[in-house]
């Protein structure tokens, strides 16, 4: 990648950002950012979402946080990449630079292959800032036609490529993520987990029938999981944002009823009915 600046549209956040993301900032004593990328899968020339997550984040809370997310654009497509629960959750009327742009900006490269990520606020009092470990974005994207079966394109966090300040002709080599506190940046420790799209959707190996949230046991969550899942695929949908959703292990655990293709209602009634003893197995 080639040096870019980030552009936001709020000075103020710019410079905050930059000021805790880049120059000689503090060291946050044991505390660990836990940043990661879903791993997914889709078929040659099918669409795929993962999220990416922030964890452990701490009481402090984090004011600025600046990374990217590298692919192959070379298998991959990246169409878009939203603001995801914690970002949206925050609020923005004690920010002063809230009426000039977003706080959240995203900005996709696709001939070099990598996503540029930022959220900072100038807002001073830390109940404005990110507090809440969940996701962070979700960036949603299509396979390349030529991709080949079994392929696994990785997505990788990576600092973001630009000077550490206008003028330094210094490139910046780390993570972002920290706050000011007395007038000085406190840089937070990060850590990553990379994620990937694998090409093509093997079937998973089934584990438990009936077992649709992967617990060990067949029980009427099961049932419940899957009708959550059918009804709300966004959150408890493969993929989706609730603690615990549907997984792909689970829906071949799930997919009992052989009457019918794929996960449907009845599946979830025939686990039921197995509950009740109405049949014997499944």
């Amino acid at each position: 990648m080639k040096t870019k600046k980030v552009v936001v549209g709020a000075i103020a956040a710019t410079m905050l950002s930059l000021s805790v993301c880049s120059l000689a900032p503090v060291a946050a004593a044991g505390e660990t950012v836990q940043i990661s990328v879903g791993k997914t899968s889709a078929e040659v020339g099918g669409e795929f979402t993962v999220n990416v997550s922030l964890a452990d984040i701490p009481s402090s809370g984090i004011q600025a946080i600046d990374f990217a997310v590298k692919y192959d654009s070379s298998v991959l497509t990246i169409n878009s990449v939203d603001a995801g629960s914690i970002v949206k959750e925050v609020p923005t009327s004690g920010d002063a630079s809230a009426a000039l742009s977003d706080l959240y900006e995203s900005s996709i490269n696709a001939k070099e292959g990598y996503v540029s990520l930022i959220w900072s606020t100038a807002a001073e009092d830390s109940s404005y800032w990110l507090k809440k470990d969940g996701t962070f974005c979700t960036i949603k994207g299509t396979v390349s036609k030529s991709a080949k079966d079994g392929t696994v394109s990785e997505l990788s966090i990576v600092p973001i490529d630009r000077e550490t300040y206008s003028g330094s002709k210094a490139v910046n080599g780390k993570i972002g993520c920290g706050y000011e506190s007395n007038g000085k940046p406190v840089k937070l420790d990060v850590s990553v987990t990379n994620g990937s799209v694998t090409v093509g959707n093997p079937q998973p190996q089934v584990t438990m029938r009936g077992d649709s949230n992967c617990d060990g046991k067949v029980d009427l969550a099961d049932a419940i999981l899957i009708m959550q899942a059918l009804a709300n695929p966004n959150k408890y949908g493969i993929g989706g944002t609730a603690d615990k959703p549907l997984t792909e292990v689970g829906k071949a655990n799930g997919d009992v009823d052989d009457s019918t293709v794929g996960l449907t209602g009845d599946d979830a009634v025939k686990i039921q009915k197995y509950l009740l003893h109405s049949i014997t197995e499944l």
